[in-house]
């Protein structure tokens, strides 16, 4: 198989962030950020403090010229959207010459030493204009270039599709995975890819029957479609509940409560109100009669028995496709490529989390029984129920470790270049981009600068809001690393009539190939893209000030960069965050941890004199732990909706949730209630959501055992480049993992390690749902 395997899918987040609950111990810290740091800091450069300027002063006079002097990221083609279109095409022709060469490869033993970089370069040909064209068709505000990105990578993807189960294709891989001569010329991060290739055939019935192959291929349709249909009823509007106006007497929210009432009041009705709505949300956190926050909540979590009966199928669906394949379950075809490997060793994960995590939840909620008791005046502690929980434990903003500064969109671009600096001895950098190389005038381009090597990569950033842009924040990988000049691009042959296609591709991947000083070889350089939906700066507002969450999303959406960044391997199979979906977080997660240490929020402060002010609140968060264990309890019902249960004819999704919730659950499942239908990483993590349980568990660890102490550690921080990021995903997550704690008990993998891992304390405040 030739996966694709998009950083834009697996990282995007369009879920919508959900706050975390805070309310008890206050903090006193209040110390200044020019007295935080024992440790001596880099002083900012001159391309550090150019950061500030470029987002929080940007310059109005960039224009779209109408006669581009280049084309999207450089490419001098990409300047219509009929161009790419033309370059899907031209793409087609020379990916189906290299497949063609492939398939021939038997006929010669040097052809077969040469079949798994040729598969590896056939990927990341259709890989690179699928990416590109992910890219465009979501954040590109031009329907023209929209609609263009959507043809070609529809076309493309229909060709992946037919390579992911052509048997000629497995065949040849098959005689190299069978020759020790050939293995013991191949490199680990080769021998990887390899794997990978071979791994992905066999999941898709390769070895199979003609009719079974063709049967998988329609389940594997039916499955797009169902999910397709199941994500389109994920945020479909919830029938509203019916409020009389007595019940909102006494509402704790003087604004919108107010005007709620005097509503009622005038309109002398019940008041009708929708699920997910500012209304809803103030009811939840403000309404001290219960009834209405029963209502709202059950109507929130309502569906319908079409909703319940497209997840349903969908299940039934997996779990018919993993029988085929010879697989018990969906999750066991799911995991094998995983960090966890088993459904029991995630099951092994997730019940040593529940243990370690429960005591500190029940004490939680214990909190929340007593504030209930001393509100209803009850001699007994009352149960708490799923709509109470906003009520006794309110949502508040989250907030940093220390009063600090008004943290403008520049100063925190400026922050993260410094402590790259120190960890890493890379740096951001501001770079000028060419008349039609971007796709709206808020996107800037930088520099990643290696202070050995130069450029290594780029990011150009899309992070504010528009029309039409997808909501939530995203890290695009639309350029991959990989080795380029050992390519033999002679070898492939040519068609003739077809010469002019074939030169247009290869005239697109020539502008991604540099030479870095120091290394053997020309290497095709990262390229990522971030998008988020910050608010603009504009003369009158000023820069972009940034809210607490927004500066911890955009440290996790860095993490994931550098990770592409750093991750340069000779095969862009395993470059940067095409690894495995239960390790792509790490570092993502980890980067969260650096805005706990004082140290670190010292760098957002370029002359060390800065006032400081209070923002947020400074709370420990009593419900923090309740968090952590109903997300422990929604990868419960993960694995339960993919395990060999799911093929039983009574299979029923709100019956399984209602008895995980009564069995092993703090608070009562609600009758009436079935959540799973707005479960939505039930298509794109199915079998796989415990992974962020899994990342920010080990990144609680790296982060208290190998950086709190001294998070701008240069040489710590090299150990990390050294032993993690520089691998992607070339080399056992277990092993990186195992290596950087100094805990050769984890190497294996096995059982014990993924129980291991469960004891560890999840610490702090991070990895929120919705940001991936």
């Amino acid at each position: 198989m030739l996966p694709i395997r998009r950083a834009a899918s697996v990282l995007a987040s369009p879920a919508k962030r959900t706050l975390p609950f805070r309310g008890c111990q206050r903090l006193t810290l209040s110390r200044s950020l020019a007295t935080q740091s024992s440790f001596p800091t880099i002083p900012a450069s001159s391309d550090d403090v150019a950061l500030v300027s470029l987002f929080d002063h940007p310059s109005p006079s960039f224009k779209r010229s109408p006669l581009s002097t280049t084309g999207l990221f450089g490419h001098p083609s990409l300047t219509y959207p009929d161009a790419l279109i033309s370059l899907a095409e031209a793409t087609l022709v020379r990916a189906q010459v290299l497949t063609d060469r492939i398939l021939r490869a038997r006929d010669s033993r040097d052809e077969l030493f040469k079949v798994v970089k040729n598969l590896d370069r056939l990927s990341d040909m259709l890989c690179g204009v699928i990416d590109l064209s992910e890219l465009i068709r979501n954040a590109h505000p031009d329907p023209m270039w929209v609609k263009a990105a959507d043809d070609a990578y529809d076309s493309l993807c229909e060709f992946m599709n037919v390579l992911n189960t052509h048997v000629g294709l497995y065949e040849v891989l098959k005689v190299v995975m069978s020759d020790p001569a050939i293995l013991s010329t191949l490199s680990p991060e080769a021998y990887k890819t390899a794997l990978i290739f071979w791994l992905d055939f066999e999941k898709s019935a390769i070895d199979l029957p003609a009719g079974q192959r063709k049967k998988f291929v329609s389940l594997s349709s039916d499955i797009l479609v169902l999910g397709r249909e199941f994500l389109n009823q994920v945020n479909s509007a919830r029938p509203p509940a019916s409020i009389k106006p007595s019940e909102l007497s006494g509402l704790k929210d003087t604004g919108m409560g107010a005007r709620l009432q005097l509503q009622a009041q005038f309109t002398k009705r019940d008041l009708l109100v929708y699920p997910g709505s500012p209304q809803a949300q103030m009811i939840m956190r403000s309404a001290p009669s219960e009834e209405p926050r029963r209502r709202v909540y059950i109507a929130a979590n309502s569906s319908t028995p079409e909703q319940i009966e497209i997840l349903e199928k969908l299940l039934r669906t997996r779990g018919e496709l993993a029988n085929l394949v010879g697989k018990e379950s969906y999750a066991a075809m799911t995991l094998g490529d995983k960090m966890a490997k088993t459904p029991a060793n995630v099951l092994s994960f997730l019940d040593a989390l529940m243990d370690h995590t429960r005591p500190h939840a029940q004490q939680a909620l214990h909190t929340l029984q007593t504030r209930k008791q001393a509100h209803h005046g009850t001699s007994t502690l009352p149960t708490i129920q799923a709509w109470d929980r906003d009520f006794y434990c309110p949502p508040e903003p989250p907030a940093p470790p220390i009063p600090l500064p008004p943290l403008t969109l520049g100063t925190v671009f400026m922050g993260l270049s410094r402590l790259f600096q120190h960890l890493y001895g890379i740096s951001l950098r501001p770079a000028d981009a060419s008349s039609g190389e971007v796709w709206h005038a808020d996107v800037h381009k930088l520099e990643v600068v290696d202070e050995e090597k130069g450029v290594i990569g780029w990011i150009y950033t899309d992070l504010f809001a528009r029309r039409g842009k997808p909501n939530g924040a995203a890290h695009y990988t639309v350029r991959c690393s990989r080795r380029a000049d050992d390519d033999d691009e002679g070898g492939d042959g040519i068609v003739e009539g077809q010469e002019l296609r074939i030169l247009e591709s290869q005239h697109f991947e020539a502008v991604k190939r540099h030479r870095i000083p120091g290394n053997d070889g020309v290497y095709q350089l990262p390229l990522v893209v971030l998008l988020c939906e910050f608010t603009r700066p504009s003369i009158t507002r000023g820069p972009t000030v940034l809210e607490w969450y927004e500066v911890t999303t955009l440290f996790h959406e860095m993490g994931h960069a550098m990770h592409s960044m750093i991750g340069r391997t000779e095969y862009q199979n395993v470059s940067g965050t095409r690894c495995a979906t239960d390790f792509v977080e790490l570092p993502s997660i980890l980067m969260e941890h650096f805005l706990n240490s004082t140290t670190v929020l010292s760098l957002f402060d370029i002359e060390g004199t800065t006032a400081v002010r209070q923002i947020g609140n400074h709370h420990a968060d009593p419900c923090n732990s309740i968090d952590t264990y109903s997300q422990i309890l929604l990868a419960a019902v993960d694995q339960i909706y993919h395990s060999p249960a799911v093929r039983a004819p009574n299979f029923d999704t709100t019956a399984e949730l209602a008895n995980l919730h009564n069995m092993r659950g703090l608070i009562p499942h609600v009758p009436g209630t079935s959540f799973q239908t707005q479960f939505g990483h039930l298509f794109g993590y199915g079998a796989t959501y415990y992974s962020y349980l899994f990342d920010r568990a080990i990144a609680s660890r790296v982060w208290q055992n190998v950086f709190s102490q001294d998070p701008l550690n240069r040489e710590t921080g090299e150990k990390y480049k050294r032993e993690v990021l520089r691998y992607g995903g070339g080399r056992d997550p277990w092993k990186m993992v195992s290596t950087l704690l100094s805990a050769p008990e984890l190497e294996q993998g096995d059982t014990e390690a993924m129980r291991e891992v469960g004891r560890w304390k999840i610490q702090d405040e991070v990895g929120l749902p919705g940001r991936h």
